[in-house]
């Protein structure tokens, strides 16, 4: 038993497993970081599909803008002996349910009738009445129709004040 040497202590094994303790806590950290980075791209990334779905839709209905207004001047100017015809019926019929379906699309009408405030967040004053009193301004005549969509103004109503 004297031939045998002593073994000598694992004093490399110590730190080669500190070693990799420390190589598994970095891949560990990175692994937490790359995992915390992809959650963050899939919510921004999902938040640029919603968005570019809520402007492509907010322009193709600002388009049809002009569209809504002349079928709403047409209806408005048949005539009397007109009104009872079919196609005239077909018309307002085609109107109404234009403003159902951009109704549910969130796209509201801005309040402009004679007598409401005049507020320049939803009316844009395109006439001025020089002549009339008052502390507050207010709406005498509604030219052009506006629009919100989704609460957000698409178009201001053009109004006389």
């Amino acid at each position: 038993m004297a031939d045998q040497k002593p073994k000598k202590p694992a004093a490399n094994k110590a730190p080669k497993l500190s070693k990799d303790k420390v190589r598994a806590d970095q891949l560990t950290q990175d692994l937490q970081r790359l995992q915390a980075d992809f959650e963050n791209y899939r919510k921004r990334s999902e938040t640029d599909k919603a968005d570019s779905y809520r402007y492509g839709q907010e322009a193709a209905i600002v388009q049809m803008l002009p569209v809504i207004d002349t079928i709403g001047r047409a209806i408005d100017h048949v005539p009397a002996d007109l009104a009872d015809n079919k196609w005239a019926q077909g018309i307002v019929s085609v109107a109404k349910k234009l403003d159902k379906t951009l109704a549910d699309f969130k796209l509201e009408r801005i309040p402009a009738t004679a007598g409401t405030e005049f507020n320049p967040d939803f009316h844009e004053a395109i006439q001025f009445d020089e002549d009339s009193q008052g502390e507050t301004e207010v709406i005498s005549d509604e030219l052009q129709a506006g629009y919100t969509l989704n609460g957000r103004v698409v178009r201001h109503a053009m109004v006389k004040v």
